[in-house]
């Protein structure tokens, strides 16, 4: 008595005998990112890492290989691509990305031309950290603060 029920409520608005259409899956989108975060560190990623070596352009484009797929950006060079599936990041591509000497702190363009059509995500570069130690400054682990 139940399903003939369910049956009328069903029929009554409209659903029975209604084939639901699959939903057509639609190709994942071309993805671009500098760096990825990891277990240990969070925060890396569209963020340049001074002192970090290498820094790393991924992008998520399906099917990508040489000559089909690259990076650009008016203050990265792009060396050593790879291409293939990575594992801990969603890309099929990568490459080391060095900032250009003289890049001054700011926003910047990481753009990933694959199979004709480009995507673009923006990262940062912050300023960079003291490079000189001052004269006479302490030096951890040397005794100069022993008492």
């Amino acid at each position: 008595m139940r399903k003939s029920a369910i049956f009328a409520v069903a029929a009554a608005i409209g659903l029975a005998g209604t084939a639901v259409p699959a939903a057509a899956s639609a190709p994942d989108p071309v993805t671009v990112q500098l760096n990825q975060d990891t277990a240990v560190l969070h925060g890396q990623v569209n963020a340049y890492q001074r002192g970090s070596d290498p820094n790393m352009a991924f992008a998520y484009c399906p099917g990508a290989k040489a000559g089909t797929a690259t990076f650009s950006s008016p203050v990265l060079a792009f060396s050593q691509y790879f291409y293939g599936e990575m594992v801990g990041v969603k890309a099929t591509m990568s490459a080391h990305a060095n900032l250009v000497p003289g890049t001054k702190p700011g926003s910047y363009p990481l753009t990933v031309t694959c199979d004709g059509k480009q995507q673009t995500t923006t990262f940062t570069v912050p300023a960079a950290q003291v490079s000189r130690v001052p004269k006479g400054a302490a030096k951890a682990g040397d005794g100069s603060l022993a008492a």
